[in-house]
């Protein structure tokens, strides 16, 4: 898939995912299919999962004869994670990597959605990630690899608007932090990604304040970082075993600001979100 190489960053290792098995979870669409591409090109035995069975038909289509294991299973649900995981280690026999991708985000404010939007949230984005970690972890402490949260910068910054969404990704850092100082002496890497604003597929499936898909992003796609370059920089940051990755200059800023500047920080991500009408659409 020599497509894909020229996304990688030139001081990586070309052999360094090769023959390693890497599961990553919601791989059909945006970052999750970018590093299926990307880790398939390298020579790495992937297995990914999704709700959409055609989309992943296709992504096999794709990769027709090459390592790639896919399962339709939607995260939220143990049992799912579990036949997923089970059957990746029966397929390639054990797991070196597992990147935590697939979630979900939202729209609305808080004082008009209903709660079970934040619980749908919650249970994608957190409960997706605490399955899939506790089922492949025996393997991941067997082979010394690396747990991955795709998580967001509402991670670090509460979002008016994306409340369920802020907290989801506040409770992955939180347990992926626990998890990662339990690991020390084990040599597991445990890391979180912050991709900051990507081109992406989640922003029109985001939850409106009744749970329904708004199929429309409020963002301008073409002025962000695309999927390709964003998992690029997630396989160099796997491959240097970092503790965190902050992209873009915005989302740095964000992070820096809302450390050191809070009540300023509070200010300007109102003014952000309310002036350019990228609360809610």
């Amino acid at each position: 898939m020599a497509t894909y190489s020229g996304y990688f960053c030139n001081n990586m290792n070309p052999d360094f995912f090769n023959n390693k098995v890497v599961v990553i979870t919601g791989g059909t669409d945006g970052i999750g299919k970018a590093l299926v591409n990307l880790l398939i090109s390298s020579g790495a035995k992937v297995a990914t999962c999704g709700r959409n069975q055609d989309k992943l038909y296709d992504l096999q289509k794709l990769h027709s004869g090459k390592p790639l294991h896919s399962i339709v299973a939607d995260v939220s649900v143990y049992n799912d994670c579990k036949n997923f995981i089970d059957s990746t280690l029966q397929v390639f026999g054990g797991i070196d990597i597992l990147i935590n991708n697939a979630g979900i985000s939202m729209r609305a404010l808080f004082k008009d959605l209903d709660v079970s939007v934040i619980e749908k949230v919650m249970k994608i984005n957190f409960n997706g990630t605490l399955y899939c970690t506790k089922m492949a972890l025996d393997s991941i402490i067997e082979r010394k690899g690396t747990i991955v949260g795709v998580s967001s910068i509402a991670g670090y910054r509460g979002l008016p608007g994306r409340s369920g969404y802020s907290a989801s990704k506040f409770a992955v850092h939180g347990f992926l932090e626990a998890l990662r100082t339990e690991l020390i002496d084990s040599q597991v890497n445990v890391m979180w990604v912050c991709p900051g604003f990507t081109t992406s597929n989640i922003r029109n499936v985001a939850l409106d304040k009744e749970g329904q898909s708004q199929g429309e992003s409020p963002m301008d796609e073409g002025k962000m970082m695309s999927s390709e370059n964003c998992a690029a920089h997630i396989l160099k940051a796997i491959e240097k075993r970092k503790r965190t990755l902050v992209l873009t200059f915005k989302g740095k800023q964000t992070v820096f600001m809302n450390r050191f500047f809070p009540a300023w920080a509070d200010k300007l991500v109102k003014k952000f979100f309310f002036k350019n009408k990228v609360l809610v659409r």
